[in-house]
């Protein structure tokens, strides 16, 4: 299975957080899955952590180099997804889980999110 991990997810993950259900890190873990974390996660980030977001007090630089470590495969923003917005239902407002949807459906991926919006959008969208 090839799965996008949304951004609390790719964090709850990087951090072994408690929060990241067991599924959810037997999925991450399985060899027979590609896993992949979007660029726009990381810009969500940077971005939060600017505004204070407490859920995004993140070393990014520290996240950044760390990443290519742990197996997951970077997925850039590219001109297709941009365009794949257009053809999103108007289900969220939030731009970067508009993107990661829109990567999730143009790659094809199954984005791993715990936000139950997100599984209105007609993606392959997993909760956890």
């Amino acid at each position: 299975m090839r799965v996008l991990l949304d951004t609390h997810v790719l964090l709850w993950s990087v951090a072994s957080s408690r929060r990241l259900s067991k599924g959810a890190r037997a999925l991450i873990e399985d060899p027979g899955n590609e896993i992949f974390y979007s660029a726009a996660s990381l810009w969500e980030i940077a971005i939060k952590a600017a505004l204070r977001s407490s859920d995004f007090q993140v070393d990014l630089e520290a996240l950044h180099t760390a990443l290519p470590e742990t197996g997951l495969t970077e997925l850039p923003i590219r001109a297709l997804h941009a365009v794949a917005l257009l053809r999103l239902p108007e289900v969220h407002r939030d731009p970067f889980d508009r993107m990661l949807v829109a990567q999730a459906v143009t790659e094809p991926l199954v984005l791993l999110t715990n936000d139950q919006i997100l599984a209105r959008y007609p993606a392959a969208v997993r909760l956890v």
